[in-house]
């Protein structure tokens, strides 16, 4: 079970350290684990923020448990050498495209979503977004306009192979769930979208047990805050899937117990917490674990099989937000170190 642990920038390495102390707590004998530099860190120490050797690292090992990328020192790079293009050329050269992102409201956390209670409990679904497509990765620049003013372009854009490949992923995971599945697309105005549903639908055909909706991205976005209870699996693309994950972590009650996994063709995935570096908080102590522990647990279940102990780490975690145990973003006044602690402790 060969781990590479990419901390990265702001609060990244005081997170991760407590994620790999409870991979250690498992005392697992195969477990064997590597660190290596990306982001911001990566850039200031190898002139790249993903070096050569960091790719060879991710490449030569089973799965990846990363932290966080950003650092306002390095906003001024040209964007080739910017902390968040680590993430991006890992997603390319590993072949990552399918993004988990379960959002699910842990019992008693009810006052802390922004949500009411009620609305707030049904909360338990699964957002997978297509990570390689789209206008992160399609051309984009600035130009200027005939009459002297400046423009800037991103182009959208999804091949049908790419589409069919993340509906396969949505569609099999609503076959783990309770097998329904929404399609959150712009088809009323995008050709882009247009195609994205066309695909879905005939890929549908695959998985008659799966009820299958169509839900336009606007609509998508106020049902998360009207009915969120009403959602299992969401497949979506690469932006609007960015934003709704990020919109549903606060329906759960904070960012900071949000996990996710990115997963390639295989077992190979890289796990990481879906919140950024917080460079404000940074080297303070503060910052919830929760999140990229939970990734841990994502990681020991989609790349290595190990249902059991992903459980034993899920519960861990979910006995200590029932004993009270809270971050500041929870309203309580625990730091990182001692939520780990606290999670360690009930993993005995």
């Amino acid at each position: 079970m060969k781990i590479a642990v990419f901390a990265g920038d702001g609060i990244g390495p005081e997170v991760t350290r407590e994620a790999v102390r409870v991979l250690e707590a498992l005392r697992l004998p195969e477990l064997v684990l590597f660190e290596g530099d990306v982001g911001g860190v990566a850039y200031k120490r190898h002139g790249h923020p993903l070096p050569a050797e960091t790719l060879e690292m991710a490449r030569s090992c089973d799965a990846i448990l990363f932290g966080a990328v950003g650092d306002p020192d390095c906003d001024a790079l040209e964007r080739q050498l910017r902390p968040e293009q680590a993430i991006l050329g890992l997603r390319k050269e590993l072949g990552l495209f399918a993004n988990l992102r379960p959002a699910k409201l842990f019992k008693g956390l009810e006052d802390a979503s922004a949500l009411r209670p009620e609305v707030a409990g049904a909360i338990d679904l699964l957002i997978v977004r297509e990570l390689n497509g789209d206008v992160y990765f399609g051309e984009k620049g600035i130009r200027i306009l005939p009459d002297g003013r400046r423009q800037g372009w991103d182009m959208m854009a999804y091949a049908e192979d790419e589409v069919r490949r993340i509906a396969h992923v949505g569609f099999k995971a609503a076959m783990g769930r309770k097998r329904r599945l929404c399609s959150v697309d712009k088809a009323n105005v995008l050709e882009t979208s247009q195609l994205w549903r066309d695909v879905v639908i005939e890929v549908a055909r695959d998985y008659p047990e799966v009820e299958l909706s169509h839900m336009y991205v606007d609509n998508a976005a106020m049902q998360l805050v009207r009915n969120p209870g009403q959602f299992d699996v969401i497949v979506t693309g690469n932006l609007f899937g960015d934003i709704l994950s990020d919109q549903a972590s606060m329906c759960v009650g904070s960012i900071g117990l949000l996990a996710s996994a990115s997963l390639a063709e295989g077992t190979k995935g890289l796990y990481e917490p879906i919140h950024g570096s917080a460079p404000d908080i940074a080297g303070k102590g503060l910052a919830n674990p929760m999140a990229t522990i939970l990734s841990a647990a994502m990681l020991l279940r989609h790349s290595f099989g190990r249902e059991a102990d992903a459980a034993r780490i899920e519960a861990a975690v979910g006995q200590a937000l029932h004993d009270g145990v809270r971050g500041a973003d929870l309203g309580g006044a625990l730091g990182t170190a001692a939520i780990g602690d606290a999670i360690v402790e009930r993993l005995a």
